[in-house]
Protein backbone atom coordinates (compact mmCIF):
# COMPACT_ATOMS: atom_id res chain seq x y z
CA UNK A 1 0.00 0.00 0.00
CA UNK A 2 0.99 3.50 -0.84
CA UNK A 3 1.12 5.79 2.15
CA UNK A 4 -0.46 9.30 2.18
CA UNK A 5 1.96 10.27 4.72
CA UNK A 6 4.25 9.12 7.14
CA UNK A 7 3.10 9.92 10.81
CA UNK A 8 -0.91 11.59 11.62
CA UNK A 9 -1.56 12.78 14.70
CA UNK A 10 -4.49 12.88 16.65
CA UNK A 11 -4.60 15.14 19.80
CA UNK A 12 -5.75 18.29 21.85
CA UNK A 13 -4.84 20.91 19.97
CA UNK A 14 -3.65 23.47 22.29
CA UNK A 15 -1.48 26.89 21.53
CA UNK A 16 1.71 26.54 23.86
CA UNK A 17 2.09 30.38 25.41
CA UNK A 18 6.03 30.46 27.18
CA UNK A 19 7.17 32.59 29.12
CA UNK A 20 10.15 32.76 31.60
CA UNK A 21 9.25 33.85 35.26
CA UNK A 22 10.21 34.04 39.07
CA UNK A 23 9.12 32.17 41.51
CA UNK A 24 7.26 35.20 43.19
CA UNK A 25 5.37 35.22 40.31
CA UNK A 26 3.64 31.55 40.93
CA UNK A 27 3.00 32.77 44.55
CA UNK A 28 1.23 36.28 42.98
CA UNK A 29 -1.26 33.77 40.36
CA UNK A 30 -1.98 31.27 43.81
CA UNK A 31 -0.04 28.00 41.18
CA UNK A 32 1.84 25.63 42.56
CA UNK A 33 5.03 25.25 40.93
CA UNK A 34 5.65 22.09 38.64
CA UNK A 35 1.84 21.39 38.73
CA UNK A 36 -0.24 21.48 35.81
CA UNK A 37 -3.78 23.00 36.78
CA UNK A 38 -7.33 23.38 34.57
CA UNK A 39 -8.80 26.80 34.11
CA UNK A 40 -11.47 28.67 33.01
CA UNK A 41 -11.17 31.46 30.38
CA UNK A 42 -11.59 33.80 32.82
CA UNK A 43 -8.50 32.71 34.45
CA UNK A 44 -6.75 32.23 31.61
CA UNK A 45 -7.20 35.91 30.33
CA UNK A 46 -5.92 36.96 34.27
CA UNK A 47 -2.67 34.88 33.83
CA UNK A 48 -2.32 36.07 30.09
CA UNK A 49 -2.27 39.87 30.97
CA UNK A 50 -0.04 39.41 33.98
CA UNK A 51 2.83 36.99 32.54
CA UNK A 52 4.79 39.54 30.74
CA UNK A 53 6.58 38.76 26.82
CA UNK A 54 5.97 34.93 25.83
CA UNK A 55 6.22 32.87 23.11
CA UNK A 56 3.13 31.37 21.24
CA UNK A 57 3.32 28.33 19.79
CA UNK A 58 1.60 25.24 18.30
CA UNK A 59 1.28 22.50 21.19
CA UNK A 60 0.32 19.61 22.94
CA UNK A 61 1.63 16.63 23.63
CA UNK A 62 0.92 14.62 20.02
CA UNK A 63 0.96 17.79 18.20
CA UNK A 64 4.40 18.60 19.23
CA UNK A 65 5.40 15.38 18.15
CA UNK A 66 4.19 16.01 14.44
CA UNK A 67 5.89 19.14 14.29
CA UNK A 68 9.15 17.74 15.38
CA UNK A 69 8.63 14.80 13.45
CA UNK A 70 7.84 17.44 10.61
CA UNK A 71 11.20 19.25 11.34
CA UNK A 72 13.34 16.11 11.07
CA UNK A 73 12.08 15.31 7.55
CA UNK A 74 9.19 13.30 8.15
CA UNK A 75 6.07 13.49 6.38
CA UNK A 76 3.37 14.14 8.43
CA UNK A 77 -0.35 14.89 9.31
CA UNK A 78 -2.55 16.19 12.09
CA UNK A 79 -6.51 16.13 13.14
CA UNK A 80 -7.08 18.08 16.67
CA UNK A 81 -10.07 21.00 16.53
CA UNK A 82 -8.94 24.69 17.22
CA UNK A 83 -11.52 27.53 16.81
CA UNK A 84 -11.45 30.40 14.35
CA UNK A 85 -9.81 32.62 16.51
CA UNK A 86 -6.63 34.64 16.71
CA UNK A 87 -4.99 31.49 18.96
CA UNK A 88 -6.68 29.28 16.56
CA UNK A 89 -4.87 30.91 13.45
CA UNK A 90 -1.60 30.61 15.11
CA UNK A 91 -2.11 26.98 15.72
CA UNK A 92 -2.95 25.89 11.89
CA UNK A 93 -0.54 28.86 10.68
CA UNK A 94 2.52 27.78 12.78
CA UNK A 95 1.81 23.71 12.00
CA UNK A 96 1.38 24.30 8.04
CA UNK A 97 4.27 26.54 8.02
CA UNK A 98 6.19 23.06 9.05
CA UNK A 99 4.67 21.47 6.14
CA UNK A 100 2.37 19.85 8.30
CA UNK A 101 -1.18 18.68 6.52
CA UNK A 102 -3.81 20.22 9.00
CA UNK A 103 -6.89 17.85 7.94
CA UNK A 104 -9.72 19.87 9.96
CA UNK A 105 -10.42 23.72 9.56
CA UNK A 106 -11.15 25.91 12.25
CA UNK A 107 -14.22 25.82 13.90
CA UNK A 108 -16.17 29.01 13.27
CA UNK A 109 -18.00 28.63 16.47
CA UNK A 110 -17.93 26.78 19.76
CA UNK A 111 -15.18 27.37 22.69
CA UNK A 112 -12.49 29.65 22.36
CA UNK A 113 -9.29 27.86 21.52
CA UNK A 114 -7.14 25.91 24.14
CA UNK A 115 -3.82 27.40 25.43
CA UNK A 116 -1.34 26.45 28.36
CA UNK A 117 0.19 29.38 29.99
CA UNK A 118 3.52 27.02 30.07
CA UNK A 119 5.52 29.44 33.14
CA UNK A 120 9.31 28.45 33.24
CA UNK A 121 11.30 29.32 36.22
CA UNK A 122 15.30 29.85 36.24
CA UNK A 123 16.13 25.91 37.46
CA UNK A 124 13.83 24.94 34.07
CA UNK A 125 10.77 23.83 36.03
CA UNK A 126 7.76 24.41 34.05
CA UNK A 127 4.59 25.02 35.74
CA UNK A 128 1.32 24.58 33.32
CA UNK A 129 -2.36 26.26 33.64
CA UNK A 130 -4.57 25.20 31.03
CA UNK A 131 -7.30 26.29 29.21
CA UNK A 132 -8.90 23.66 27.33
CA UNK A 133 -11.76 25.30 25.48
CA UNK A 134 -11.94 24.11 21.63
CA UNK A 135 -9.50 21.17 21.74
CA UNK A 136 -12.78 19.34 23.69
CA UNK A 137 -14.88 19.72 20.98
CA UNK A 138 -13.47 17.22 18.72
CA UNK A 139 -15.93 14.08 17.93
CA UNK A 140 -16.36 10.86 16.35
CA UNK A 141 -17.51 12.93 13.34
CA UNK A 142 -14.17 14.52 12.65
CA UNK A 143 -12.33 10.95 12.24
CA UNK A 144 -13.26 9.48 9.03
CA UNK A 145 -11.56 7.61 6.22
CA UNK A 146 -10.98 10.80 4.43
CA UNK A 147 -9.83 13.06 7.25
CA UNK A 148 -7.19 9.94 8.39
CA UNK A 149 -6.42 8.87 4.78
CA UNK A 150 -3.28 6.18 5.22
CA UNK A 151 -0.44 7.12 6.86
CA UNK A 152 2.34 4.68 7.67
CA UNK A 153 1.47 5.20 11.08
CA UNK A 154 -0.93 7.45 13.58
CA UNK A 155 0.10 8.46 17.03
CA UNK A 156 -3.13 8.48 19.37
CA UNK A 157 -2.64 10.98 22.51
CA UNK A 158 -4.04 9.44 25.39
CA UNK A 159 -5.67 12.40 26.57
CA UNK A 160 -7.73 12.39 23.82
CA UNK A 161 -9.67 9.48 26.18
CA UNK A 162 -10.61 12.77 28.63
CA UNK A 163 -12.73 14.08 25.79
CA UNK A 164 -16.52 13.87 25.91
CA UNK A 165 -16.52 11.62 22.62
CA UNK A 166 -12.98 10.52 22.81
CA UNK A 167 -13.11 6.66 23.58
CA UNK A 168 -15.62 6.30 20.71
CA UNK A 169 -13.57 8.48 18.42
CA UNK A 170 -9.98 6.56 19.56
CA UNK A 171 -12.18 2.87 19.13
CA UNK A 172 -13.49 4.82 16.11
CA UNK A 173 -9.54 5.37 14.73
CA UNK A 174 -7.98 2.52 15.37
CA UNK A 175 -11.17 0.72 13.39
CA UNK A 176 -9.90 2.95 10.30
CA UNK A 177 -5.97 2.44 10.71
CA UNK A 178 -6.67 -1.68 10.77
CA UNK A 179 -8.47 -1.19 7.48
CA UNK A 180 -5.92 0.48 5.93
CA UNK A 181 -2.71 -0.87 7.04
CA UNK A 182 -2.07 1.52 9.72
CA UNK A 183 0.28 0.96 12.29
CA UNK A 184 -1.40 2.58 15.55
CA UNK A 185 0.86 4.03 18.03
CA UNK A 186 -0.51 5.32 21.70
CA UNK A 187 1.40 7.85 23.72
CA UNK A 188 -0.32 7.60 26.87
CA UNK A 189 0.26 10.80 28.07
CA UNK A 190 0.10 10.86 31.74
CA UNK A 191 -0.07 8.53 35.07
CA UNK A 192 -3.29 10.03 36.15
CA UNK A 193 -4.17 9.92 32.67
CA UNK A 194 -4.02 6.34 32.57
CA UNK A 195 -5.33 5.76 36.02
CA UNK A 196 -8.34 7.67 34.93
CA UNK A 197 -8.75 5.21 31.99
CA UNK A 198 -6.89 2.18 32.98
CA UNK A 199 -9.13 -0.36 31.93
CA UNK A 200 -9.62 1.32 28.24
CA UNK A 201 -5.62 2.02 27.82
CA UNK A 202 -5.49 -1.96 28.55
CA UNK A 203 -8.11 -2.72 25.97
CA UNK A 204 -6.81 -0.62 23.29
CA UNK A 205 -2.98 -2.13 24.10
CA UNK A 206 -4.40 -5.65 23.98
CA UNK A 207 -6.89 -5.39 20.47
CA UNK A 208 -5.33 -2.64 17.74
CA UNK A 209 -2.46 -0.30 19.69
CA UNK A 210 1.12 -1.73 18.37
CA UNK A 211 3.19 0.69 19.61
CA UNK A 212 2.91 2.11 23.48
CA UNK A 213 5.26 5.15 24.31
CA UNK A 214 5.38 6.27 27.57
CA UNK A 215 7.26 6.93 30.82
CA UNK A 216 7.78 4.95 33.59
CA UNK A 217 5.10 6.07 36.24
CA UNK A 218 2.69 5.77 32.87
CA UNK A 219 3.90 2.05 32.75
CA UNK A 220 3.79 1.04 36.17
CA UNK A 221 0.25 2.55 36.40
CA UNK A 222 -1.21 0.98 33.15
CA UNK A 223 0.17 -2.73 34.68
CA UNK A 224 -0.31 -1.77 38.46
CA UNK A 225 3.11 -2.36 39.12
CA UNK A 226 4.65 -0.95 42.44
CA UNK A 227 8.40 -1.32 40.63
CA UNK A 228 9.87 -0.49 37.38
CA UNK A 229 11.44 -3.92 37.27
CA UNK A 230 7.35 -5.37 37.76
CA UNK A 231 6.29 -3.66 35.07
CA UNK A 232 9.07 -5.28 33.01
CA UNK A 233 8.20 -8.68 33.32
CA UNK A 234 4.58 -7.74 32.95
CA UNK A 235 4.66 -6.36 29.71
CA UNK A 236 6.53 -8.45 28.36
CA UNK A 237 2.97 -10.62 28.23
CA UNK A 238 1.96 -8.04 25.91
CA UNK A 239 2.69 -8.11 21.99
CA UNK A 240 3.26 -4.58 21.36
CA UNK A 241 6.89 -2.59 20.86
CA UNK A 242 7.12 -0.59 24.20
CA UNK A 243 9.16 2.36 24.13
CA UNK A 244 9.49 4.02 27.77
CA UNK A 245 11.17 6.92 28.73
CA UNK A 246 13.15 7.19 32.16
CA UNK A 247 14.45 10.81 32.52
CA UNK A 248 17.85 10.22 33.39
CA UNK A 249 18.15 7.01 33.08
CA UNK A 250 17.76 6.95 29.40
CA UNK A 251 15.00 4.97 27.83
CA UNK A 252 14.12 1.13 27.53
CA UNK A 253 12.79 -0.48 24.44
CA UNK A 254 10.76 -4.03 25.42
CA UNK A 255 9.30 -5.96 22.44
CA UNK A 256 8.59 -9.66 23.81
CA UNK A 257 11.91 -11.09 24.28
CA UNK A 258 13.65 -8.28 22.85
CA UNK A 259 14.79 -5.60 25.44
CA UNK A 260 17.33 -2.98 24.30
CA UNK A 261 18.67 0.05 27.12
CA UNK A 262 19.51 3.23 25.58
CA UNK A 263 21.54 5.59 28.10
CA UNK A 264 20.68 9.35 28.59
CA UNK A 265 22.78 11.73 27.57
CA UNK A 266 24.68 14.21 30.21
CA UNK A 267 23.73 17.92 29.43
CA UNK A 268 25.70 20.73 31.53
CA UNK A 269 22.34 22.91 32.16
CA UNK A 270 18.31 22.37 31.59
CA UNK A 271 16.97 24.90 30.60
CA UNK A 272 13.14 24.15 30.21
CA UNK A 273 11.81 20.39 30.02
CA UNK A 274 8.44 20.82 28.12
CA UNK A 275 8.18 18.21 25.44
CA UNK A 276 11.18 16.02 26.16
CA UNK A 277 8.92 12.86 25.83
CA UNK A 278 7.44 14.15 23.02
CA UNK A 279 10.65 14.93 21.16
CA UNK A 280 11.78 11.41 22.15
CA UNK A 281 8.40 10.46 20.14
CA UNK A 282 9.13 12.15 17.60
CA UNK A 283 12.67 10.85 17.27
CA UNK A 284 12.07 7.02 18.10
CA UNK A 285 9.33 7.06 15.51
CA UNK A 286 10.82 8.81 12.77
CA UNK A 287 13.32 5.80 13.04
CA UNK A 288 10.84 3.48 12.99
CA UNK A 289 9.15 4.84 10.08
CA UNK A 290 12.27 4.99 8.15
CA UNK A 291 12.87 1.21 9.27
CA UNK A 292 16.01 1.91 11.62
CA UNK A 293 16.74 -0.61 13.78
CA UNK A 294 15.30 -0.57 17.34
CA UNK A 295 18.70 0.54 19.20
CA UNK A 296 18.75 3.29 16.34
CA UNK A 297 15.24 4.40 16.89
CA UNK A 298 16.01 4.77 20.65
CA UNK A 299 19.35 6.51 20.02
CA UNK A 300 17.62 9.28 17.57
CA UNK A 301 14.57 10.05 20.56
CA UNK A 302 16.96 10.13 23.02
CA UNK A 303 19.41 12.07 20.75
CA UNK A 304 16.17 14.78 20.27
CA UNK A 305 14.64 14.82 23.48
CA UNK A 306 18.26 16.15 25.26
CA UNK A 307 18.76 18.68 22.32
CA UNK A 308 14.87 20.46 24.00
CA UNK A 309 15.64 20.46 26.86
CA UNK A 310 18.39 22.71 26.35
CA UNK A 311 16.06 25.39 24.99
CA UNK A 312 12.97 27.39 25.70
CA UNK A 313 9.75 25.37 24.25
CA UNK A 314 9.16 21.66 23.20
CA UNK A 315 9.84 22.19 19.52
CA UNK A 316 12.59 20.41 17.44
CA UNK A 317 14.48 22.90 15.23
CA UNK A 318 14.89 21.99 11.29
CA UNK A 319 18.33 20.30 10.37
CA UNK A 320 18.57 18.66 14.07
CA UNK A 321 20.17 15.65 12.12
CA UNK A 322 22.53 17.41 10.59
CA UNK A 323 24.63 17.51 14.12
CA UNK A 324 23.50 13.66 14.66
CA UNK A 325 26.02 10.83 14.48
Amino acid sequence: MTHSVQLLGISNAIVDILAHIEYEFLEEIGAVPGSMTLVDMDRAREIYAAMGPATEMSGGSVANTIAGFANLGGSSAYIGRVKADQLGGIFNHDMRSLGVDVRLEAAPDGAPTARSHILITADGQRTMQTYLGACTELSVDDITAKSMGTPRAVLIEGYVWDLPEGPELTRKAIAIAKQNGTTVALSLSDSFCVERHRDSFDHAVRNGVDIVVADEDEINELVKADSFDDALEAIRTYDNLFAITRSDKGSVIVHGDEYIVQAATPVDRIIDTTGAGDAYTAGFLFGWVNDKPLAECAKIGTFCGTQVIQQIGARIEPGLLDSYS
